[in-house]
């Protein structure tokens, strides 16, 4: 048997690679790029979200984009910043940035919508007062969405309280398909699994059927009712007392544990929801349940008109409801909860509908 010396074993693996990265230019070469928007750029959330689609983990290591980031005017020193760091990163995916304070020129054109950007809760601050806050904002980006963006274009609302502040978004955008808004539920997808895989000493890769119902907020109804772990039932591997006075509430108040024990809300986690929810829609979830809130077609509970977390399987750039689930009196129970929570809130933006 003919032996390779180390350096000749050296000098194959570099041209291996040479000849991958040669290849991966040229599948990046042949793609035109899709223009991606995100809001609130410079903040926690947005500078870990940015170098994350940048580096091509949201839309593939082949997909060139533009990114188009938006900030207000107090902001912008801090987005020079990140957009320093973008460059010094060269991304071989980045083929234009747009730093800016204006909506129209962030969302013209745009693919993607990432709207992270929103008003936090402020000392003393009602929670209707928050609702009125927000609503101005995302009343003017989705006239701005309506305006500039794509009418394919495919958003996913962040900043809090997401659900609301979609449904506030597309009402204000009449000429996009109201299916393509939707507002992030993945993080409390994640956080579940993370939860009952450490319960049941498995991986969250053994996890599957987990979902998140309703609310991006306490209300919210994380169901283990269908899910399995390493194939078995998931009820039948915890205690039904740990799944209602433990798990729950853990999943439904981890925000606020985050906040407490780091002085800061969740950032990094959230980032990674986000490009996980718009990567398994554009990419698919491969057969796989995932949780996104999107209009309620009054099924499960869920009244007409408002945006609710359902399970969902994702194929082809399109997200389907998962149907013929036969829910425990227990789940419809939360599910009504949480729907609740949803109608009122609404309630407090009707105005802006």
């Amino acid at each position: 048997m003919m032996s390779v010396c180390k350096p000749a074993v050296g000098m194959l693996l570099r041209r291996n690679f040479s000849v991958k990265a040669k290849a991966g230019l040229e599948a990046i070469a042949s793609k035109p790029p899709v223009r991606v928007a995100i809001t609130g750029a410079a903040g926690q959330i947005g500078y870990s979200l940015v170098m994350r689609v940048a580096s091509g983990e949201m839309l593939g290591k082949d997909q060139p984009i533009d990114l188009h980031l938006l900030e207000i005017p107090q902001g912008l020193k801090a987005l020079d910043g990140v957009v320093m760091e973008l460059e010094d990163c060269a991304f071989p995916l980045v083929n234009k940035i747009v730093p800016t304070d204006d909506a129209a020129k962030a969302f013209e054109g745009i693919d993607y919508g990432l709207l992270v950007g929103a008003r936090p809760r402020g000392p003393g601050m009602e929670r209707k007062d928050l609702m009125q806050a927000n609503a101005k904002i995302f009343v003017s980006q989705g006239k701005a969405l309506n305006s500039w963006a794509n009418k394919s274009v495919k958003v996913v609302v962040v900043g809090n309280p997401a659900n609301t502040n979609a449904l506030i978004a597309s009402h204000n955008a009449p000429s996009i398909p109201r299916g393509n808004f939707t507002a992030m539920t993945r993080l409390d997808h994640n956080r579940a699994t993370a939860q009952l895989a450490k319960q049941t000493q498995a991986t969250v890769n053994d996890v599957e059927k987990l979902c998140i119902w309703g609310n991006h907020s306490s209300t919210q109804y994380p169901d283990i009712q269908f899910a399995t772990v390493k194939g078995k039932a998931a009820v039948s591997l915890v205690q039904n007392e740990w799944y209602k006075s433990t798990f729950i509430p853990t999943v439904q108040q981890r925000g606020a544990a985050i906040i407490a024990a780091r002085g800061a809300s969740s950032a990094a986690s959230a980032a990674n929801a986000c490009i996980e929810h718009i990567r398994d829609w554009v990419l698919g979830s491969d057969g796989k349940w995932v949780s996104m809130a999107i209009p309620s077609d009054s099924t499960y509970g869920f009244s007409d008109g408002i945006i609710t977390s359902y399970p969902v399987v994702c194929a082809n750039g399109k997200y389907e409801v998962v149907r013929g689930l036969e829910l425990s009196e227990f789940g419809k129970e939360m599910i009504a909860r949480t729907n609740k929570e949803l109608l009122e809130e609404r309630a407090m933006v009707a105005e802006n509908l």
